[in-house]
């Protein structure tokens, strides 16, 4: 994954400020984000475990992967009090230990623009989706503006050792798409957590396993 397995720094900081994102409008992304989901899911690079309490009952099981051994801490503590049955495991998105399309659908929560291997991790994806599954995608991507564009990119050095891996200027649509998935939904909007931050832009979409 783009952050080490042990980035207790990196934890520490995103434990204080994702809950605040939460309440600044991520919250709502995540509720649109799990909406409608059924049967088993595999949740990557789950962090704390933000989005355990907003599973619909549809939801039979969850999944949840996450290597960082600070953030898995917290993801099992709330695992106990989640919405659904949620088992925290400890693995890479690149290799998860699970069967072949065991899953009804597959979650990446603010996780592909930090992971080494987009193609990878989307493989992986796939094999562990049933034919038909689901993969729903929230995550911050490239700006479709030449000028931002290039200041992502310009930047992209400098945040990944700053930001846990994460690599502002991905292009995640079409590496979903380059990984075997149709997108059958896609929502383009740019989000700010308020203040002076300007708007960056972000994905939520729906793809399918054929």
């Amino acid at each position: 994954m783009g952050r080490r397995l042990e980035n207790p720094r990196f934890a520490r900081a995103y434990l204080r400020l994702a809950p605040q994102a939460d309440e600044r409008g991520v919250g709502e992304h995540r509720d649109r984000l799990l909406a409608g989901l059924t049967g088993v899911v595999c949740e990557l690079g789950a962090g704390q475990g933000l989005n355990f309490a907003r599973y619909p009952a549809s939801v039979t099981r969850v999944v949840a992967v996450e290597p960082e051994p600070t953030l898995r801490v917290e993801a099992t503590r709330l695992a106990r009090s989640a919405a659904v049955p949620v088992a925290v495991v400890a693995a890479d998105a690149a290799a998860l230990p699970l069967a072949d399309g065991s899953c009804d659908a597959v979650v990446a929560s603010l996780l592909l623009c930090s992971v080494d291997s987009q193609a990878a991790v989307l493989a992986e994806a796939h094999r562990v989706l049933r034919p038909g599954g689901v993969l729903a995608f929230y995550e911050h991507v490239r700006s479709r503006s030449a000028l931002v564009g290039l200041l992502e990119d310009v930047a992209t050095p400098l945040w990944t050792r700053l930001a846990g891996g994460c690599h502002p200027n991905r292009d995640t649509p079409r590496a979903v798409t380059g990984a075997g998935f149709a997108i059958e939904a896609l929502d383009r909007f740019g989000y700010s957590p308020g203040g002076l931050v300007p708007p960056t832009a972000h994905v939520i979409g729906r793809a399918f396993r054929g």
